[in-house]
Parts: C-alpha cells; sequence; structure tokens
C-alpha cells in the first residue's frame, strides 16, 4: 500500500488530505508540524510527504532540508500544499527539494490527480 506522510498545522485540511487520500486506498500519516512530520519520517518510510509551509515549531521548508540530508530520505517525492503562491518561495521551495506545489484553498480531486502524477514518475 503507497504510505503518505501529511504535515499540516490545520486539523481541518489534514482531516480533508487524508479523507482524499484515503478513499484512493492510501495509507495516510498525520503531523501537526515539521518537526514531528521529521520524526515520523524517520521512523518510517513514506512514498509522498505534503506538507504546509507556514507552521509552528519547524516549518515545511526547514522540514524539506532536514529531509534532504538524510540519505533514505533524499528520493522521496515532497508536495507543499499551503497558501502562498510567491514565485520567489516557489524557487526556494524546489532548491530545498520540494517536487511540488499546490495552493490552498485546494480541490480534493486536484490534489488526487497530482499526487497520482508525482507517484507515477
Amino acid at each position: 500500500m503507497t504510505s503518505i506522510l501529511t504535515v499540516d498545522d490545520s486539523a481541518s485540511v489534514r482531516w480533508t488530505i487524508k479523507m482524499a487520500l484515503t478513499d484512493e486506498g492510501y495509507d495516510v500519516t498525520e503531523a501537526c508540524d515539521g518537526a514531528e512530520g521529521l520524526r515520523n519520517a524517520q521512523a518510517g518510510r513514506f512514498d509522498l510527504i505534503i506538507t504546509d509551509l507556514n507552521m509552528p515549531v519547524m516549518n515545511g521548508m526547514e522540514m524539506i532540508q532536514a529531509l534532504r540530508k538524510i540519505p533514505d530520505q533524499a528520493g522521496v517525492p515532497i508536495l507543499f500544499l499551503t497558501t502562498e503562491s510567491d514565485g520567489g518561495l516557489k524557487a526556494q521551495a524546489k532548491a530545498a527539494g520540494a517536487t511540488g506545489w499546490m495552493t490552498k484553498p485546494f480541490d480534493p480531486d486536484n490534489l488526487i490527480k497530482l499526487v497520482k502524477k508525482i507517484l507515477t514518475k
């Protein structure tokens, strides 16, 4: 089963992501900030990580930078799902190792399409 880690400080966003993805047969693990996301990623193996940018404790950019320093996490695709749409932030995210970017609010069907596209690469 394909395993996805979703990292967001909003419980309602995590719930929406989890409902959309579990309905498609994905196994979803949740984390409420980048630090918890990093711990979860280090403790298990995920096929995809979906993360918010702006979170307490550790933001999504910091989490990606930390993950990309861990050899067995280097190839895991990471999708930013955030309210931010600034081109400079997108460039920073790509440089840090993000695979894709989707802005909130999001359509769950579009999220599923993007997840499938990323996972088939």
